[in-house]
């Protein structure tokens, strides 16, 4: 709250705050102290790769999934019309540790007039004024990226021996398929949509995939490749 941030506000402004779950009260005190009043806020909605909740979140008391971004107004200033249409809730994966969802940026971009500056940012943003220590480009590493917290699509749950139409096949193996050419293996995928070893076979035959040899082997292969493709990050 010492971060002198009203000198680089215009007399009406938008503010967007995330906040975890437990610190919601010192949210709100920071961003009336910034010269905000609270009007509203956008959960995140943390999810696994079949769409369910992501339970690798924490917490004494529960296990969080969400994440809360604050939105707060200075002077008199409505949303632009698309934020009139905006649910507040974002639906996505969790990627590095810390990491907000991208989606965040086309959000506040349709719903708030620039200029933008987002303050201990990690990432340059084109049109957006960036502060942090890792907003450089040439700031390396930015995290650690573990298995399962690589991001990418949501797919839909299928429950056992469900029928699943050729063209609706292709389109979910075309998403695995991705993951699979990375280098994650069948298992992998299967732990994380939540379908059987088989089922995920069968929809990376949908898409045509070229499979890797089976066996201690390629095992090692995999684990080579994964290495290698966190390296190259």
């Amino acid at each position: 709250m010492a971060i002198d941030v009203r000198k680089v506000l215009a007399p009406n402004a938008h503010l967007y705050l995330w906040v975890p779950n437990a610190l919601l009260p010192d949210g709100l005190k920071v961003m009336e102290a910034w010269g905000f009043r609270y009007v509203s806020n956008i959960v995140w909605a943390k999810r696994r790769k079949d769409g369910g909740p992501d339970g690798r979140g924490v917490g004494f008391y529960f296990r969080n999934v969400t994440e809360l971004l604050l939105f707060g107004v200075k002077g008199s200033m409505r949303t632009l019309a698309p934020g009139r249409s905006q649910v507040n809730m974002m639906e996505t994966r969790k990627r590095e540790h810390s990491r907000k969802p991208d989606e965040q940026y086309d959000l506040i971009e349709a719903c708030s007039p620039g200029a933008y500056i987002e303050m201990f940012a990690r990432h340059a943003r084109s049109g957006w004024s960036v502060w942090g220590d890792e907003s450089s480009d040439d700031v390396t590493p930015r995290g650690t990226v573990h298995k399962g917290y690589e991001g990418g699509s949501i797919l839909p749950q299928l429950i056992p021996n469900e029928h699943v139409s050729k063209d609706r096949a292709g389109a979910i193996g075309e998403r695995l398929r991705q993951q699979y050419e990375q280098g994650q293996s069948i298992r992998l995928l299967a732990e994380e949509a939540g379908y059987s070893i088989q089922r995920i076979r069968s929809l990376l035959k949908a898409a045509d995939t070229s499979f890797r040899p089976r066996g201690r082997r390629s095992q090692n292969l995999r684990n080579y490749e994964f290495d290698f493709t966190q390296t190259g990050k």
